[in-house]
């Protein structure tokens, strides 16, 4: 993605948009040729679908979305959440919280939301020590 875009303290144009949700399908292709990573195309292509089927690049839903790609979407979601980005600034890990219980069961799978926020404060204080 260019910088432009990635960089780009306000909304995305439409075009914009259209370059940045391509990214999981580059993404795919960049990897594929590397057989070690055989079993990372799936997080690769699908970390952007959604639970209700509203995402991107193949609009799955549910537990037609793999695991893997379901897992990384919660975690990557709270990382992105808690961290600066050009557009805004980062939220604090209880409105981060509160987002990802508002997603679950439509941007995200609900049992795997439940277990991340299970196992946040550990994850946390094993990142922090």
């Amino acid at each position: 993605m260019p910088d432009e875009i990635l960089l780009k303290p306000g909304p995305l144009n439409a075009e914009e948009e259209r370059q940045m949700r391509e990214h999981p399908v580059i993404g795919e292709r960049i990897v594929k040729p590397y057989p070690s990573a055989a079993d990372l195309l799936c997080i690769v292509r699908s970390h952007h679908e959604r639970f209700d089927g509203g995402g991107y690049p193949d609009g799955l839903a549910g537990h037609k979305i793999p695991l893997l790609a379901r897992i990384v979407s919660v975690c990557d979601a709270y990382d992105a959440l808690v961290s600066d980005r050009p557009y805004r600034t980062r939220h604090n890990s209880a409105d981060a919280i509160e987002t990802l219980m508002r997603g679950a069961g439509q941007q995200w799978d609900r049992e795997l939301v439940s277990l991340f926020l299970v196992e946040l404060p550990a994850i946390r204080f094993e990142v922090s020590a």
